[in-house]
């Protein structure tokens, strides 16, 4: 749940959105804070540079937050670093379990509730916010669950280089950075290349979740969604569905309904063909 609209996958130069540096003297190479934690920039120059759909964001990491990523991602964090293929089931320790992609989760906490609430589901949530990535690392701590990890990078490398054919269960894109202005609407998430790409990656019937309280967005996204040959809208009008009661009521989200904004859910399944 990106819930400052910040972006779903990992920029290719963008070093501090990843690892915050420690304060060097001069003359002195910076080093990262953690260095056994998210790289600063996975993916390196092992694929192609190429418009993203998202900005990083420099926010400081609190003690807690880096007191989670020090300890904690060596267990359950993964870079993406598009060189080997995942194995999902070796990755959660159950072959039998269901995965679900999350594209984008801000600082975890729905993500973190959809875990305790559904716990025969994995899901792989990943983003390039360092202070999210720890936060939802300290949840999955003190909540007992066993049943996220968190991913950092490149969400398009991730699907094509990194995850197997039909491997996901489903697929959670909530609120990506709408980039409201025209000249920016090639940087969004959602495209015809980026459906083709991830029905190829979920299994048959696998749930396609989208929501967004930008509007012109939204109907972006039924349009995109709509003209997908490999996916149908569950919804028989073939409109927006009402909201799933395994998504969470965010505190951004209720902070936007606040000040009237409109929340649009899309719920379209991979077709079985």
């Amino acid at each position: 749940m990106s819930e400052n609209h910040a972006s779903p996958s990992a920029p290719a130069p963008a070093a501090d959105a990843a690892a915050a540096p420690v304060p060097a003297q001069q003359g002195r190479r910076r080093e990262p804070m953690f260095p056994d934690g998210p790289a600063p920039d996975p993916a390196g120059s092992h694929h192609e540079r190429r418009i993203r759909s998202f900005q990083p964001r420099r926010s400081r990491v609190t003690t807690g937050q880096g007191e989670a990523l020090r300890r904690l991602w060596p267990k359950w964090g993964l870079d993406i670093d598009g060189l080997s293929k995942l194995d999902l089931g070796e990755l959660f320790g159950d072959p039998g379990l269901p995965v679900v992609l999350e594209i984008g989760f801000g600082m975890g906490e729905a993500t973190a509730k959809m875990a305790a609430a559904d716990p025969g589901t994995g899901i792989l949530a990943c983003d390039v916010h360092t202070p999210g990535q720890g936060n939802l690392l300290g949840l999955a701590e003190r909540n007992g669950l066993d049943n996220v990890r968190v991913a950092n990078g490149d969400a398009i490398i991730l699907l094509r280089e990194m995850l197997a054919p039909d491997s996901l269960a489903g697929l959670r894109v909530y609120f990506p950075d709408p980039w409201p202005k025209k000249r920016h609407h090639k940087r969004r998430l959602i495209q015809p290349e980026f459906l083709a790409l991830a029905a190829t990656r979920m299994a048959p019937g696998a749930l396609l979740h989208c929501a967004t309280d930008w509007e012109p967005y939204a109907e972006q996204m039924l349009e995109v969604l709509s003209a997908a040959p490999d996916f149908e809208n569950t919804q028989a009008d073939g409109g927006f569905a009402p909201r799933p009661e395994f998504r969470p009521l965010t505190r951004f989200e209720g902070q936007g309904l606040d000040k009237g904004h409109v929340v649009h859910d899309l719920l379209f399944r991979r077709k079985a063909h």
